[in-house]
């Protein structure tokens, strides 16, 4: 069995994805053979892998970090959200219900009304005539032995194995049924490192807080800290890193420094950031006389917005996310991008006012692209039985492809041919486009048969995410659109998207080889579990279940001698019995 070691954080956002795939490529630099894992996700950004399995990008992109393929092992679990309160459940790369957080515990009253039960009525992928309540409700062991299971085959399979949490260890209304923490950290016997994002301050109080509000059994496999996006002289900090080891007993096996434009692909499918440009990338100038402005709408439940960092990586060209009309004004490109609610996008662009400045820009001859959700609500008619349940909805009319959907998700990995290039894509959609006209396909085969989308003027349509990290393609349509922009924009003849990921994933192998204790890293990775980590005070308050009715949850007391825990976490420490993911709502990531 392999080598392994939990990345945990403080918090979401904390850096976990970032650590977790610096330790990747600094490991495989070392000619370790290496995977990511990741036991649940909840994520509106996913990939598909060769075998056609959906899972989160951030696991892919972790996996090129360690240079392997990506696979459904790496991600056992992923979460959709359709809402704040509902979600897709992806199993092994497989979609096989809608529920909500709720509807995820199973038992009577847990589900909504109308709500599709995992393996049930709406939910592929179960025996004939089971439900998901009697399928999935209460069997967290049953989904604990699942992702169990996917670890133990990569750890037999490679020499070492780096998981990443979600969210906080510390989340303690939801420990009981946790299967991505302390939980997988328990059942396979993994040391966890503790990541803090210093930046937002309060990182002692976080480290010693996340800790302590742990039970025993799971302190005991805390066995150090990580602090990231730290700005200045690390000589300041060091005395609170003493007093933190003498508080805790453990050490801090790094200090990262902050580094603009580090962060993997964003995992996070709940909030997404307005900022002005993406990844904190500064845009080079432009080779040609021009820039060329491109404008992302920011529609609700957005997918796969990582299909625009190609075109933030060329020079001149400056990428937005936008949400008002007037933000269109001077873009020379719209992109409508993926969603998870295609009718639910629809319907904000309307209110919003974008959906008529789409319209006039389409009239006007001005460039729009439309990608997977994005696509379908630019045609003329939307049939969805599935997603939304809304039934036959008018599309925005600019492309004359009507979509239908399917239970059944697409999941597929392309290839064709666009404008005279090579194209890669992937596909992740219920949503079957029949296109009825246009000037063109989007993309061919090697015959010149449609395969994908549509083109209208200056319109665009295809399914395809990914289709723009293909330089050549790329180069072609940025020209195309500058062409009708009347921008005297040149794409530069030498941008790989390929090769910038790379250099941005050794970046990340460099921040964990020059400002993080390697040798301790290969200590736990190696060795294990540390023996006679001390606890720390109070611990994890009793679960409200475990406490009499009209009593409060007993505090538990605190050794009176201080000794150190050495508590066992052999396989003899009985599993909660209840099932459930994290909460959908305010739940962690």
């Amino acid at each position: 069995m392999g080598g392994g070691l939990l990345v945990a954080g403080t918090t979401s956002d904390a850096g976990k994805s970032v650590v977790t795939a610096g330790i990747c490529r600094w490991l495989v630099r070392q000619g370790v053979k290496v995977a990511p894992f990741k036991a649940q996700n909840m994520s509106l950004n996913s990939f598909v892998t060769r075998e056609g399995a959906e899972i989160g990008r951030a696991q892919a992109m972790q996996a090129a970090a360690a240079r392997v393929e990506p696979s459904a092992l790496m991600n056992p679990v992923l979460l959709k959200p359709g809402s704040d309160r509902s979600s897709q459940v992806v199993l092994l790369g497989k979609p096989v219900g809608e529920l909500s957080a709720r509807g995820y515990f199973g038992g009577p009253g847990g589900s909504s009304p109308g709500e599709a039960q995992l393996g049930g009525p709406g939910g592929p992928g179960a025996p004939e005539g089971s439900s998901g309540a009697s399928l999935y409700g209460g069997r967290r062991e049953a989904l604990l032995g699942t992702v169990t299971e996917c670890l133990e085959e990569l750890r037999r399979t490679h020499d070492a194995v780096i998981c990443e949490g979600a969210g906080s260890p510390a989340e303690i209304n939801l420990r009981r049924t946790d299967i991505v923490n302390m939980g997988i950290a328990r059942a396979a016997r993994l040391p966890v490192v503790v990541v803090g994002d210093i930046d937002r301050g309060g990182v002692f109080a976080s480290f010693f807080g996340t800790t302590a509000l742990l039970s025993r059994e799971d302190q005991a496999h805390i066995a150090g800290y990580m602090v990231n996006k730290f700005r200045g002289d690390v000589t300041l900090l060091e005395p609170g890193l003493d007093m933190l080891r003498d508080l805790t007993g453990r050490p801090t096996v790094g200090v990262l420094p902050f580094a603009h434009g580090l962060g993997i692909d964003e995992e996070d499918g709940l909030r997404v950031s307005m900022r002005g440009a993406v990844r904190e990338s500064v845009v080079a100038p432009p080779h040609g006389a021009d820039v060329l402005r491109v404008a992302v709408c920011a529609v609700p439940l957005m997918s796969n917005f990582t299909d625009v960092d190609a075109l933030a990586a060329e020079p001149g060209v400056i990428v937005r996310f936008v949400d008002r009309p007037e933000e269109l004004a001077d873009a020379d490109l719209v992109i409508v991008p993926g969603t998870r609610g295609t009718v639910k996008a629809l319907a904000w662009l309307r209110e919003r006012g974008l959906a008529d400045a789409l319209k006039r820009r389409a009239a006007e001859g001005r460039p729009v692209l439309g990608i997977c959700g994005g696509y379908q609500l630019l045609g003329e008619r939307i049939e969805d039985d599935v997603e939304s349940r809304a039934g036959t909805v008018e599309g925005l009319g600019l492309l004359p492809v009507r979509v239908r959907f399917a239970r059944e998700k697409t999941l597929e990995r392309p290839v064709g041919e666009a404008l005279g290039e090579r194209v890669e894509g992937y596909e992740i959609h219920h949503g079957v486009a029949e296109v009825t006209g246009g000037d063109e396909a989007f993309i061919s085969d090697d015959q010149g048969r449609s395969l994908d989308g549509c083109r209208v003027g200056s319109v665009w349509g295809t399914h395809w995410h990914g289709s723009l990290e293909s330089d050549g393609f790329r180069r072609a349509f940025l020209r195309r659109v500058a062409d009708a922009a009347g921008r005297s924009f040149v794409p530069a003849p030498d941008t790989s998207f390929a090769a910038l990921r790379e250099e941005q994933l050794d970046r990340l192998g460099d921040l964990i080889e020059r400002h993080a204790d390697t040798d301790a890293l290969l200590r736990l990775i190696e060795q294990g579990v540390p023996t006679g980590l001390p606890f720390v005070p109070p611990g994890a308050p009793a679960h409200p279940a475990e406490a009499p009715a009209g009593e409060k949850p007993a505090v538990p007391a605190q050794p009176s001698d201080g000794a150190a825990d050495t508590a066992s976490t052999a396989a003899s420490d009985a599993p909660d019995q209840s099932l459930s993911f994290e909460a959908l709502e305010g739940g962690t990531r």
